[in-house]
């Protein structure tokens, strides 16, 4: 006979609350335990760099929160207002590579006709992924890889492009610098080596959902989303537990299910003999990647651009030419720090204007630093912030940075700085954290993995939540999946 305490999800990032939520919409009692005084893991907003001005934690700008599965299923653009401008991202170019910048739009049209003689070869590089998102979704996101995908076209179009791209082949197609240095500024959200499959495919995912539904600003920030799916939970009969690490399963003995939202080492660490000795050390062999660092800056006004159009985007890739970032990331394969590295930019202040004070712009930025890194990266950044917009140092009135070390304190997922939590290469996305049809699914009964160690890796989409749930509903209850659409508040509590 079961007990009335139902299940346990350790840790509330979107793929915790996402597991949360499927479960309780099947009417399965839910708790969540969150080891922070806040809730939302990396989807937290926090004001933390000076007082009433407030910063994503971590992720920022979401281009997965209104294509992919759990997020459509939920209905998250009725529960949370997003900005979705008409440029994407923005990658600034010192005007030797031949323009000052590369913008893409949601317009793939508009996009090609600013790349120059590269442009066609843009357009019909992207046009068939565009034509068959779907599919491309589906073999990208959509869970175990050992399955036939569901548009073999779809799928084709990815592979050999993510082919092509992710290997020495990549420059064949295009004669200038400006196309290649907008799509390595995509590929380089995943940290390592370029070319690399990994990278591309990172590239075309991002990139066509770019050029499909845009790259969204939350309002609020990225904590909108995380209120979200709280809400829910409550609603329908979950509670929420902060403050309250979990350090050993025993703790979670009287739940008949457990789903873990932390690192593969994590669940190591508090799940112990729970787990048969072969699968622990397959975890143990799971690796991680190097690190991003970050620094938050509060400007008194806009970020300078040289290039105007610049300032049109959320999302700003800053590391040059394509050559300039491969370089960069090759030294940080190396174990060491990029004089010139990739830096990852936000600047949601000119999409959602209530978030701050009135002429207060919140920036957020992280480069790639080596894994455990303790080093200060502000200057670094300023530097490669300066190279494409003069005089920006003269408008920053605050900054906070945050070491690879200390992002690896402050999340336990995010281990030495790894915010992917696991390496993202070829090899561990086949097998995340291990190969297998339900990889959420762990030897222990009861027992889910359900963080972005398992498949399908890093990104705001609570997929591997919700694929964990639905295992945990089949296997443990017997239960189909649940209907995730809004409906009338229920009730629940908090503590």
């Amino acid at each position: 006979m079961r007990s009335s305490l139902g299940a346990a999800v350790v840790g509330s990032g979107p793929n915790g609350l996402a597991a949360a939520v499927t479960l309780a919409r099947a009417g399965i009692p839910v708790t969540v335990f969150e080891a922070m005084e806040t809730l939302g893991g990396g989807a937290r907003t926090l004001s933390h760099v000076a007082p009433g001005v407030v910063h994503d934690v971590c992720s920022a700008i979401h281009p997965m929160a209104l294509a992919t599965g759990f997020f459509r299923e939920f209905e998250l653009t009725r529960r949370v207002d997003f900005v979705t401008p008409e440029a994407s991202y923005a990658h600034p170019l010192d005007g030797a590579a031949g323009a000052d910048a590369a913008i893409a739009y949601r317009d793939i049209e508009r996009t090609a006709s600013e790349l120059g003689r590269d442009g066609a070869a843009y357009a019909r590089l992207y046009r068939p992924l565009l034509d068959r998102l779907e599919g491309v979704l589906d073999v990208a996101l959509g869970g175990p890889v050992l399955r036939w995908p569901r548009d073999l076209f779809g799928a084709a179009a990815f592979g050999a492009r993510t082919l092509e791209q992710g290997t020495p082949l990549w420059g064949l197609r295009f004669s200038e610098q400006v196309a290649p240095a907008l799509i390595a500024g995509v590929a380089a959200h995943s940290i390592g080596r370029m070319p690399a499959l990994t990278h591309a495919g990172v590239a075309f995912v991002l990139g066509a959902l770019g050029h499909a539904s845009g790259w969204p600003v939350p309002v609020g920030g990225s904590q909108a989303i995380t209120d979200a799916l709280a809400a829910d939970l409550l609603a329908h009969g979950g509670r929420i537990e902060l403050g309250r690490p979990i350090t050993h399963l025993d703790e979670l003995s009287a739940f008949d299910v457990t789903l873990c939202d932390t690192s593969a080492r994590g669940l190591v660490e508090i799940a112990g003999d729970a787990l048969p000795a072969g699968y622990r050390k397959r975890l143990t062999r799971f690796r991680y990647g190097n690190a991003a660092a970050k620094l938050d800056l509060v400007l008194d006004g806009p970020i300078p651009w040289r290039d105007p159009r610049v300032a049109q985007a959320p999302t700003v890739h800053l590391g040059g030419t394509r050559d300039e970032i491969a370089a960069a990331e090759a030294e940080i394969a190396r174990g060491r720090h990029a004089d010139r590295p990739y830096v990852l930019l936000a600047q949601p202040s000119a999409f959602d204007a209530g978030r701050n004070p009135a002429g207060v712009h919140a920036v957020t930025s992280y480069t790639h630093v080596p894994s455990g890194s303790t080093a200060d990266v502000t200057e670094t950044i300023l530097a490669q912030l300066e190279r494409f917009a003069p005089g920006v140092r003269d408008r920053v009135t605050a900054m906070r940075v945050t070491t690879a070390a200390e992002l690896g304190r402050e999340n336990r997922n995010y281990v030495g700085g790894d915010f992917s939590a696991g390496q993202v290469s070829m090899r561990q996305l086949l097998a995340r954290p291990v190969l297998g049809n339900e990889p959420w699914r762990t030897p222990a009964r009861g027992v889910y993995l359900c963080s972005s160690s398992t498949a399908p890796g890093p990104g705001v989409h609570g997929l591997a939540g919700w694929y964990a749930a639905k295992s945990a509903l089949r296997h443990e209850y017997g239960l189909d999946a649940p209907s995730l659409a809004p409906s009338l508040a229920l009730g629940g509590e908090s503590s």
